[in-house]
C-alpha cells in the first residue's frame, strides 16, 4: 500500500475533521465532479471532496462560476457520492440559491442534500448571509464557510486578485469567520489571501480553516484539474501541478489516432 494511502477507511465526519485540528493533523481538499474521478480520489485516502461550483469552468466550460444550476449541481454530487465511501463529501451550494431569502435557502439546501445524499455544504460569505447558515444549520445540516476570494461575488470584486490585503477588509474577514464559528460552521476556507491573515484566523478558530492560495493552513484545497495539470491555461502562484496529465492523455490520444488510420487498431487478438 503506498504511503498516502490510509489504514483508517471509518467515514470522514465533521466531527473527525474538528479533531484533526485539535490534534495537530492537516487536512487533504480535493474537488471530483464526477463518479469514476470521485472513486479514484476517494480510494488514495482524501479527507474531504468539494463538489465545486467550480464545475462551472471545468466541466462547463463557463468563464465564471454563476452560471451553474442547481440541477446541474445536484446532477455532479450525486454521481460524485455514488463513488465514494470514506471522504466527506461537501457540495457548493450554486449562485442565487441562497442569497435572496432564509426560506429559499432551506428549501435549496434541503433538496441538495436529500437528492445528492452529500455530507454537507459550503455557502461564500460572511455576516451578510449569517441568517441563512443559521436556518441551514437549524434544518440538520453541516455548512462550511468561504471567505476571502468569494468566486460567486466575482463581478462585485472586479479581479480576481488577493483580496483582504488593506486593514479594513482583513479585520472584517477575520470577524467574519469568528461569527461563521459561532454560529455553527464546521469549518471555513479561505481564498487567496494573505498567509499571514490566513495563520491568525487559524490560531483564533477551534474549526479548521482550509486555504487555497492563503499560505499554510489546518488544511489545503485545489481544482483537481488543476493540480493533474489538464487544464494548462490556469496557473496562479499558488498552484502546484503535481502530473501533466495534459500532455499523457493527448499523447494517448494521439497515438489511438495514429493506430486507427494505420489499422493498426484493432489487431487480431483484439477482435472476437
Amino acid at each position: 500500500m503506498a504511503a498516502y494511502l490510509v489504514d483508517d477507511t471509518r467515514k470522514v465526519t465533521t466531527h473527525r475533521l474538528i479533531e484533526m485540528k485539535q490534534q495537530g493533523k492537516k487536512i487533504a481538499m480535493l474537488t471530483a465532479y464526477d463518479y469514476t474521478m470521485a472513486q479514484i480520489v476517494d480510494q488514495a485516502g482524501m479527507d474531504i471532496i468539494l463538489v465545486g461550483d467550480s464545475a462551472s469552468n471545468v466541466m462547463a466550460g463557463n468563464w465564471t462560476t454563476l452560471p451553474i444550476s442547481l440541477d446541474q449541481m445536484i446532477y455532479h454530487a450525486k454521481s460524485v457520492v455514488r463513488g465514494v465511501k470514506r471522504s466527506l463529501v461537501v457540495c457548493d451550494m450554486p449562485f442565487g440559491t441562497y442569497q435572496v431569502n432564509v426560506t429559499e435557502s432551506v428549501s435549496n439546501a434541503i433538496r441538495i442534500m436529500k437528492e445528492t445524499h452529500a455530507d454537507a455544504l459550503k455557502l461564500e460569505g460572511g455576516v451578510e448571509i449569517l441568517p441563512q447558515i443559521k436556518a441551514i444549520l437549524d434544518a440538520g445540516i453541516p455548512v462550511m464557510g468561504h471567505l476571502g476570494l468569494t468566486p460567486q461575488s466575482i463581478n462585485k470584486f472586479g479581479t480576481y486578485a488577493v483580496r483582504a490585503r488593506e486593514e479594513a477588509e482583513a479585520q472584517k474577514l477575520f470577524s467574519d469567520a469568528k461569527a461563521l464559528q459561532e454560529v455553527g460552521c464546521f469549518g471555513i476556507v479561505l481564498e487567496k489571501i494573505p498567509a499571514a491573515l490566513c495563520n491568525k484566523v487559524c490560531n483564533e478558530l477551534r474549526i479548521p480553516v482550509i486555504g487555497i492560495g492563503a499560505g499554510p493552513a489546518d488544511g489545503q484545497v485545489l481544482v483537481i484539474h488543476d493540480m493533474l495539470g489538464m487544464n494548462q491555461g490556469f496557473s496562479p502562484k499558488f498552484l502546484r501541478r503535481y502530473a501533466d496529465l495534459f500532455t499523457v492523455m493527448t499523447d494517448a490520444i494521439g497515438q489511438y489516432i495514429t493506430d486507427v488510420k494505420s489499422c493498426d487498431f484493432p489487431s487480431e487478438s483484439e477482435c472476437y
